[in-house]
């Protein structure tokens, strides 16, 4: 299982950013997908789950109504669309999934958010 983020960077509050996942190694379309995030001195957190064929999806209470989770099983990817950033938004965000009982996570981007 491979996973790999991309598309952080530095945003002004209030501004956007798409983050995408590329998946490989697994049947991509059979399995839920998630977005957590860690900021500096926190524990990882979930932000989005997306079930396999995309149409349930999950937020926290945090970030619900400002980023929208997708995937594309025909190119094995998943996104998070990400608007009115904040400055709290600010961590290393990474894409996960369970594979045969086991947790796996890509290397993370990282999103800053100031001014």
């Amino acid at each position: 299982v491979q996973l790999v983020e991309s598309g952080g960077g530095l945003v002004q509050p209030g501004g956007s950013l798409r983050l995408s996942c590329a998946a490989s190694g697994f049947t991509f379309s059979s399995y839920l997908m998630s977005w957590y995030r860690q900021a500096p001195g926190k524990e990882r957190e979930l932000v989005a789950s997306i079930s396999s064929g995309g149409s349930i999806r999950n937020y926290s209470d945090s970030v619900k109504g400002r980023f929208t989770i997708s995937r594309d099983n025909a190119k094995n990817a998943v996104y998070v669309q990400m608007n009115s950033l904040k400055p709290e938004d600010t961590a290393v965000y990474y894409c996960g999934t369970r594979v045969a009982g086991i947790q796996y996570w890509g290397q993370g981007t990282q999103v800053t958010v100031s001014s």
